[in-house]
């Protein structure tokens, strides 16, 4: 079926390249949500961006020294290389070179010249993949090789000066935005995951590095991330909210925010267990929680099934959002170093208590999943609605959980925002977070979100 449906779209090449406002290649069939590419018919399919943003997520997860933070600055760049490197295709989508801060300009296409915007998008993610994660293993990189050559053979009927001239431009794309993300202050961050030079301050209220901790490194974990560059200039200047003042007067708003975590703690059920496993996303056994958000975003394409342009707005705006979100969040962290749970209720309440979860080493407030999944799910909604049913599958295969003895199940969701609540409400679960961390998280996602939105995606 699909060479049947090939040989059709040459015979009308032509009229469909004027007329068409898109096709899709296994059907043939026609949608009208998205503009028409103005150089190759066969190439609205978001098939190849389904692919990529899967291989985004192996990637992120195989890369040692990989982190929450350097995984949700890549996925921001690899995600504004898919949309930057076929948005010139594709007449009523605007390309965010003049918006982005400091992203003064992005190489330009013949416009005389035929482009197959499938292969531009394969080259770009191929290189930016191999360069964003240069410290990945050589294993990786074969693998990125691979998925690269395969969608390059899918196309081998091109013709060849139209298939050199996709890939060099694809490539260019994602050369100009890698020496742009060279400057935002994270650039090599995996280098310097924990750093000797923080100074943690002491005192009651203030963080203590975890006993029970997520990662090998009780350290604090990028403690000068919040002074990266964000991709949106108006996302760096979004006010810092403020946390509760500590006060450890049993009848304080402070001391009840512990007890409520406290007590929770010990009547998890669990379905609530589970809830707090699913969203974990551990770095050290997953793709990271930015990674979740991502793989959120893969769900709604393949879900939604939109034109290959839209599947790759759909990437930018998420990766950039969580990315935006996590420098937000990191300035607040080591703004205010924030105790978490366990050391208020170990101090005040119960000497030997210990979370569900473990913590990972940093500050507590506000709450990363909160933000990046508010943030996330701000730019979704505006993309596929307030109502959009899915099934969340981004842990299928793994089997049991070797801490908490748990199986990881999918979960379905009705809207972008009940899983990005209950994201949040999985740190509270978990016993890392108090509502008021995540109850910030989601309105600062929100504000970074809407950021992200305002960008003139469209003409």
């Amino acid at each position: 079926m699909k060479s049947i449906c090939q040989r059709k779209m040459k015979v009308a090449i032509i009229t469909i390249a004027t007329l068409s406002s898109g096709l899709f290649m296994g059907s043939c069939n026609k949608t009208k949500e998205d503009p028409t590419p103005v150089t190759v018919v066969d190439t609205t399919t978001a098939n190849a961006a389904i692919r990529w943003g899967k291989m985004s997520l192996i990637i992120a997860e195989r890369t040692p020294n990989n982190t929450p933070t350097y995984a949700s600055r890549g996925f921001g760049y690899i995600g504004l290389t898919m949309y930057e490197s076929i948005v010139a295709g594709n007449k009523g989508y605007v390309s965010m070179a003049g918006q982005l801060n400091g992203l003064t300009t992005l190489p330009q296409i013949d416009t005389t010249q035929k482009y197959n915007w499938v292969l531009s998008l394969n080259a770009g993610q191929a290189w930016i993949h191999k360069n964003i994660y240069e410290q990945t293993f050589d294993a990786n990189k074969k693998t990125i090789d691979s998925l690269e050559s395969k969608i390059l053979t899918e196309y081998k009927t091109e013709k060849q000066d139209v298939i050199d001239r996709s890939v060099k431009y694809g490539q260019e794309v994602a050369k100009a935005i890698f020496e742009w993300s060279k400057t935002d202050g994270g650039y090599q961050g995996y280098n310097r995951n924990f750093t000797l030079d923080y100074v943690v301050p002491i005192g009651l209220g203030y963080w203590r590095t975890p006993s029970f901790s997520q990662s090998a490194s009780v350290l604090p974990l990028h403690p000068y991330w919040g002074k990266n560059r964000t991709f949106v200039a108006s996302n760096g200047t979004l006010a810092m909210p403020k946390p509760i003042e500590f006060n450890a007067n049993t009848y304080s708003q402070y001391y009840a925010q512990f007890l409520e975590v406290y007590a929770k703690n010990k009547v998890l059920t669990q379905e609530e267990k589970e809830i707090a496993l699913f969203w974990g996303d551990d770095p050290s056994r997953t793709f990271t929680p930015p990674g979740h958000s991502y793989s959120i975003a893969r769900i709604a394409v393949k879900t939604a099934k939109p034109s290959l342009i839209k599947a790759a707005q759909t990437y930018a705006m998420v990766g950039m959002s969580i990315a935006d979100a996590f420098t937000n969040c990191w300035k607040a962290k080591y703004t205010y170093n924030v105790e978490r749970p366990s050391t208020f209720i170990r101090n005040f309440i119960d000497g030997s208590w210990l979370s569900f979860w473990p913590e990972p080493p940093f500050p507590a407030f506000y709450s990363g999943h909160a933000v990046q999944s508010g943030a996330s799910a701000t730019v979704l909604t505006k993309l596929y609605g307030n109502e959009f049913k899915y099934v969340d599958d981004s842990h299928e295969g793994r089997g049991q959980d070797p801490l908490t003895m748990i199986f990881y199940k999918k979960r379905s969701y009705n809207s972008f925002w009940e899983a990005a609540e209950e994201s949040a409400y999985s740190r509270f679960l978990g016993g890392i977070h108090c509502r008021s961390d995540n109850d910030t998280g989601l309105a600062e996602g929100r504000k970074v979100g809407q950021n992200i939105n305002n960008l003139k995606w469209t003409k």
